[in-house]
């Protein structure tokens, strides 16, 4: 399968936009001096909804009609399946293998930020070591997770446009708390807003980097058979993300309802966007 380069370059942009979206969140932990429950309940209850939404309706089908045109429609069906739950498995051991204290999942709120400060003593000396150790696992954490959300984001918009957009605001939305939660060890270690804004968002880069090795690799390769298995994982990655880190993280900043308001919008809006493109 080819692919036009300007197609390409839609699909990398939008791959780039979802991965520094990162440093949108650690801009919000170096300006604001409180966390907003409320949105940030909302906004990720919108991105689980429309992650959900596209990965059952939309992509987890044209998997699976990729699949049966090239392998036939019993192969090609436990074909879509198998790969769907090998991408759920894929991101859980990734979940796994990274310590909850690198875990770019762990929440965190801006308001420790000031509560850590306040604790220490006034001639303490930060430990700089201690920074880099800290940095470097946290952008190790935040690569690890990324790469495949990167690959994800640049196979859907490179076959489908529409989509494409869908998964990168989603992925964007997701990534905002990652900003947060990778800013706040790292102001821990240094007491410095500013390094841990750089640091965190410089993180996100991975997300394209995942867009860009997954091309150099898979494109000279690409086959509606590799299409399928990897768009059925995609499914499979993208739902894992909203049940175990999305919904979670939404109902633990304490807003139930807000978020459960955000999934069906998150739904709603991207079932109207499919619609408006048939």
């Amino acid at each position: 399968m080819q692919f036009d380069a300007n197609a390409v370059y839609f699909a990398f942009g939008l791959t780039l936009f979802a991965g520094l979206s990162t440093g949108v969140g650690s801009a919000i932990a170096f300006l604001c001096r409180s966390t907003n429950t409320r949105f940030l309940s909302l906004a990720l209850g919108f991105s689980a909804g429309v992650m959900l939404y596209v990965s059952f309706v939309e992509i987890f089908f044209k998997a699976k009609e990729s699949l049966m045109m090239s392998l036939g429609e019993v192969p090609g069906t436990w074909a879509t399946v198998g790969a769907f739950f090998a991408g759920i498995m894929l991101i859980a051991l990734i979940d796994q293998l990274v310590p909850g204290y690198e875990n770019p999942h762990e929440l965190h709120s801006i308001e420790e930020m000031d509560q850590r400060m306040e604790t220490l003593p006034k001639n303490e000396s930060h430990d700089f070591a201690k920074l880099h150790r800290t940095g470097i696992f946290a952008a190790l954490a935040i690569a690890i997770h990324n790469f495949p959300e990167g690959l994800a984001t640049f196979t859907a918009a490179l076959t489908d446009p529409t989509l494409g957009v869908a998964i990168a605001v989603a992925i964007a939305i997701h990534n905002i708390p990652e900003g947060i939660a990778v800013s706040v060890p790292i102001y821990f270690a240094t007491g410095s807003r500013a390094k841990a804004f750089k640091l965190s968002f410089l993180s996100g880069v991975s997300e394209p980097v995942g867009a860009i090795v997954g091309y150099l690799l898979l494109m000279p390769f690409f086959t509606p058979t590799l299409f399928g298995v990897l768009f059925a994982s995609v499914a499979g990655i993208m739902v894992y993300i909203s049940l175990d880190e999305l919904l979670p993280a939404a109902e633990e900043y304490g807003e139930h309802h807000w978020s459960i308001i955000g999934v069906v919008a998150g739904m709603a809006v991207m079932s109207l966007s499919l619609l408006l493109f048939l």
